[in-house]
């Protein structure tokens, strides 16, 4: 998972980050609030794990701007010093998914994060068939059946495949995508995700006549969009 970390602590900050990382997530860290609404207008996050007293926009101002700003936020786990009974409910109402009051401990804070990203992402198992649509995704043969007529992909486009059907609708940044398939290669060519895309398009069907977009979003990544067959055949030609 792709997590960003708000912390102005440099030893709660590495404490967070190396828990995460123990867990193989990809961890993105900020000591101020301005850096990552910027990256949040630019990036896509599995997990916001905010601190609530920091420079600039507070954690709180970070989760209300992405409840109220994105398209798809990504769950939230509040970090910090504020233990009153009034504060935890002012996060929880304000959106938070989850709270943990400092000093942290490390197995806590695993259990809850793992918590709640199952109850964000709860997939199952990862070799199960996912079924959208007319579309089933078999992790064993890296198939994908199309209203029942099989297609065979790489184990990349398959990858890439699943995740946009898996986040269908929502935007999904360059970074998240390539880090999700590729995981962290910095040697990658910066053609290879737009020449998957493409493929995975043509492969699938994926055109609006047949009910789905997958789209560049300008300066973002991409997004597949499920498309209602009465406002296509509606929209202007």
């Amino acid at each position: 998972m792709r997590v960003a970390i708000l912390e102005d602590d440099p030893a709660h900050g590495d404490l967070v980050e190396a828990a995460l990382r123990s867990e193989n997530h990809t961890c993105l860290r900020f000591t101020s609030g301005a850096p990552l609404l910027v990256r949040l207008r630019q990036e896509t996050f599995d997990l916001l794990v905010l601190d609530w007293n920091v420079p600039g926009p507070s954690g709180l101002d970070v989760l209300a701007w992405a409840r109220a700003n994105l398209q798809a936020p990504p769950p939230v786990l509040m970090i910090t010093a504020r233990a009153s009974a009034e504060d935890i409910v002012t996060a929880l109402d304000a959106g938070a998914d989850d709270f943990i009051v400092k000093p942290i401990e490390r197995s806590i804070l695993l259990a809850r994060v793992n918590a709640v990203l199952r109850r964000a992402y709860p997939s199952g198992a990862a070799l199960r068939q996912e079924t959208f649509g007319e579309h089933q995704f078999d992790p064993m043969t890296e198939t994908v059946s199309c209203a029942g007529e099989p297609k065979k992909l790489t184990t990349k486009e398959f990858a890439l495949a699943l995740a946009f059907f898996r986040n269908l609708n929502r935007p999904l940044g360059r970074a998240y995508l390539l880090e999700t398939v590729w995981g962290r290669n910095p040697d990658l060519p910066t053609r290879t995700l737009d020449a998957h895309v493409s493929r995975i398009r043509a492969k699938l069907n994926l055109r609006p006549a047949l009910g789905y977009r997958l789209a560049p979003v300008y300066s973002y990544g991409y997004r597949l969009e499920a498309i209602s067959k009465a406002v296509e055949e509606s929209s202007p030609p």
